[in-house]
Order: structure tokens, then sequence, then C-alpha cells
């Protein structure tokens, strides 16, 4: 029964794919070439934008690790950015200052969670 939890949650979630003010887009490149865009939320902490990988379905993730440039749409605006893995003293601190609720990681399976900087290309 839980595991179906988790499934029609994660599922629902990336169906509906919710946006608000503390969302972005993040569109990468798969190995083929093919875009794939994505709805994420964002942490902003001293002016460096975060995004994470909650949830078991994470494409976007291994996609923007294998190619680091891609495109975020975020406030109304497009750009490049540059998708990195954090440093262990980011990952504590995020982990620390934006730490999920027990009951969201429950309807989430328990996903590992894990974190990439966006710095920005000039």
């Amino acid at each position: 029964m839980y595991v179906g939890i988790v499934v029609i949650f994660e599922s629902a979630l990336g169906y509906y794919q919710p946006q608000n003010e503390g969302t972005l887009l993040i569109t990468t490149m798969d190995d083929a070439g093919n875009a794939h865009t994505r709805v994420l939320s964002r942490i902003v902490i001293e002016d460096t934008v975060y995004i994470a990988a909650n949830h078991w379905p994470r494409a976007w993730y291994r996609e923007a690790l294998d190619n680091p440039d891609v495109s975020i749409d975020m406030d109304g605006e497009s750009r490049p950015y540059r998708a990195l893995p954090v440093t262990p003293a980011e990952d504590a601190r995020l982990r620390h200052e934006r730490a999920l609720p027990l009951f969201v990681r429950f309807l989430m399976g328990f996903a590992p969670r894990r974190f990439l900087r966006l710095d920005p290309v000039n």
C-alpha cells in the first residue's frame, strides 16, 4: 500500500508539474541530443541558486551531470547555466537549512536527496 501511495504522489507531481514563484524550469539534453524540460523547486542561499533531486524519477539530474550546460527559465528570464555538484560544505548547509519535513520525505518514498549548484554562464 505504501509503494502505491508513493507511485501516485510521484506520478501526479510529474504529470502536473506545479509552478509558482519558488520554482524554475530546467532544460537538459539527453545522450541523443533531445531537450527535456522539468519544473523544479529552487533553493537560493546568498544569491547562489541550487536545485535538488528529491524524487525517484530523476532523469534530469543524470542528464545535468552528463551535460552540465543547461538552460534555466526563472522569473520570466531564460539564461544558460552550468549545473555542478555541490561541495561537501554546501551539501551539509543545504541539508541543514533546507531540510524536508518527514511527511514530505514519506510521500517521496525517502528518495536520496542530491543537490546541484547553478552557476551563471557569462
